[in-house]
């Protein structure tokens, strides 16, 4: 059984877990060391069962905790050949890390898992975007991208969950006095990062009646909110005529409690939404 843990999300840092009964990977490495051990310990997660590290990107926000971690561990960084490249000139490892190259846009087998990545527009070297299955389940992972592309729906299509960036809220950023103008640009250009509004766009495109969870990461915490951002998810869902989802914000101060990625069963695609099914949750 697939299952998914973010210990955290947020600009100041993003991790995730990915797990089996044989795996355990994280997604990203952007807390500090300390707190992702401190998070893998709080949901039951042995820090030495970590079987690798996945990246999306190179930015510190998703790398911070990674070259302290892998000390005395030995655990593999699997990302492309670019990101290596740009993580090699700006991380002073103490030891040689374990590198495990990928190439954007194909699929690779790691131990019990199928991971396919794709490219996404971001203002990094070659950032990606993750499907990652076993022979049950299929999760999406999609983290920081400035617009939504087609082949990104198409990657993201038959996921049955899903961990998207929702970073900001088009009015909330607008609003912002603490940014310049010049970093509210970068944000909301087609290298930055995601609106609502887009994450809404995505999720009316892809979702299907096997769709089980929707996990929101990468909030910022002064342009958006969690309300906001789930009604805006939920509204697109309606949209879609999917219910019986649950929609979830991940926090940067604690772990999201484990979810199960399978899809759901032909009873529960039939059966009435369960009460509170579709009311806002933040983990």
């Amino acid at each position: 059984m697939l299952r998914l843990t973010v210990l955290g999300s947020g600009s100041s840092g993003n991790c995730a877990v990915v797990s089996t009964d044989e795996t355990t990977l994280l997604v990203d490495a952007g807390l500090s060391a300390r707190q992702i051990v401190q998070r893998l310990e709080m949901t039951g997660i042995s820090p030495d069962s970590v079987n690798a590290i996945l990246l999306t990107h190179e930015h510190g926000d998703h790398t911070r905790g990674m070259e302290i971690l892998c000390r005395g561990r030995s655990i593999p960084i699997i990302c492309t050949p670019l990101t290596q490249e740009s993580l090699g000139g700006s991380i002073t490892f103490k030891s040689p890390p374990r590198w495990q190259l990928m190439q954007t846009g194909c699929a690779f087998q790691f131990r019990d898992l199928r991971i396919e990545s794709f490219p996404v527009p971001h203002d990094a070297v070659d950032p990606v975007g993750f499907v990652i299955e076993d022979c049950e389940s299929r999760l999406g992972v999609l983290s920081d991208v400035g617009f939504i592309t087609n082949l990104i729906k198409d990657r993201l299509r038959s996921s049955h969950s899903l961990f998207v960036e929702a970073n900001y809220d088009s009015r909330l950023l607008e609003a912002d006095t603490k940014r310049p103008w010049a970093t509210k640009q970068r944000i909301s250009s087609r290298h930055g990062h995601l609106s609502n509004d887009q994450v809404a766009e995505l999720i009316e495109a892809v979702a299907h009646h096997g769709l089980n969870h929707i996990v929101l990461g990468h909030l910022s915490d002064d342009c958006n909110d969690p309300d906001i951002a789930t009604r805006r998810v939920l509204d697109a869902l309606r949209t879609a005529n999917i219910d019986g989802v649950t929609v979830r914000c991940a926090g940067r101060n604690a772990p999201t409690e484990t979810l199960e990625v399978a899809r759901r069963t032909a009873h529960e695609m039939s059966a009435p939404a369960a009460a509170g099914m579709l009311q806002p949750v933040l983990l």
